[in-house]
């Protein structure tokens, strides 16, 4: 059923947003916590938690979202940078397994105003074109005052393989300072970088992974394998093949990560999930990127496919 009321609105976003979280933390994906991998400090009922405490955050940006819909509310007053910081801090209070979704809720919030926007307006489906487009002005929209609540929602979630940034680096208190007297907004952020951080790359670029190379491939291999967690395990292999993790590169190097790039596509050409060896291959592969500092762990990766989840959700699709 198509919702129609605001509030309906608001919990249809939520809902597919919360769903897109627990599918991808259920899914065995390579390097990363799942339901049956954990690490050190992290494990798969962190994740669970932290997608309920979430809950909130969304409905208040689909409801932002729906606001400019009625032209209540100005895209640059969403508040997308409040929200962010909100959802972390409530993340932070309900698990203690450290930092879970902090690119997650970067990539998402976004998403959940744009799909409350555009399902007010356009009532009778969901248009993929008019939902990337509704994205594109959202993050465009941002300030700088949008720029601070992140940087601060970063100083509460304590990611790892941050190290330094040339401009405005998150390690350094003054940065926040520098953004506002520089008038600097979220998206001009996120646009320095994107060169070393797909998440930010998603921002400036419109969200190219996810569209144009995720969603594809994620709604072939549903309609191909009727089995959503094959489907993952293989749009996880098929993104990585493609896009070197970002975290990875800044924890040990670009060549690294390239090097993990180029065995996600052996795995990949070897048949993945179905043959003998795509699947023995894709064992050990699992048990490479497995270290005590975690410093393989393709995170940016698994990030990048809660998103398109998303979208493939927000789309109409159920398990």
């Amino acid at each position: 059923m198509h919702p129609t009321s605001n509030t309906e609105i608001a919990e249809h976003v939520n809902a597919c947003l919360q769903l897109a979280i627990l599918l991808e933390i259920n899914t065995p994906k390579p390097g990363n916590v799942h339901r049956n991998a954990k690490f050190n400090k992290t494990n798969y009922e962190h994740f669970l938690a932290s997608a309920v405490a979430i809950a909130p955050s969304f409905k208040t940006a689909a409801t932002q979202g729906i606001l400019t819909a009625e032209r209540k509310t100005p895209l640059a007053e969403i508040g997308i940078g409040r929200i962010i910081k909100d959802a972390i801090e409530r993340i932070n209070s309900w698990q203690h397994g450290g930092n879970t979704l902090l690119g997650t809720t970067i990539l998402l919030t976004p998403m959940a105003a744009a799909a409350g926007k555009t399902l007010k307006e356009n009532k009778e489906t969901f248009n993929l074109a008019k939902f990337r487009a509704d994205i594109k002005s959202i993050v465009t929209a941002t300030t700088p005052e949008d720029a601070v609540a992140v940087y601060e929602a970063i100083d509460i979630a304590k990611p790892g393989g941050l190290n330094k940034a040339p401009q405005f680096d998150a390690n350094e208190p003054s940065s926040k300072q520098k953004i506002l007297k520089t008038r600097t907004t979220l998206f001009e952020v996120f646009k320095i970088s994107a060169e070393y951080d797909s998440v930010s790359s998603e921002w400036a670029n419109n969200y190219t992974i996810v569209f144009d190379v995720g969603y594809p491939f994620l709604k072939k291999e549903v309609e191909t394998e009727n089995n959503i967690n094959k489907a993952v395990v293989h749009t996880f292999l098929k993104i990585l093949s493609k896009i070197p993790d970002t975290l990875i590169a800044r924890k040990t190097g670009l060549a690294k990560a390239k090097e993990i790039t180029s065995q996600a596509k052996q795995v990949l050409k070897l048949g993945g999930l179905n043959t003998e060896k795509g699947k023995k291959t894709l064992v050990k592969f699992d048990e490479n990127l497995r270290d005590s500092e975690n410093k393989l762990n393709p995170g940016t990766t698994a990030d990048l496919i809660t998103a398109t989840l998303a979208l493939h959700i927000l789309s109409g699709y159920r398990p």
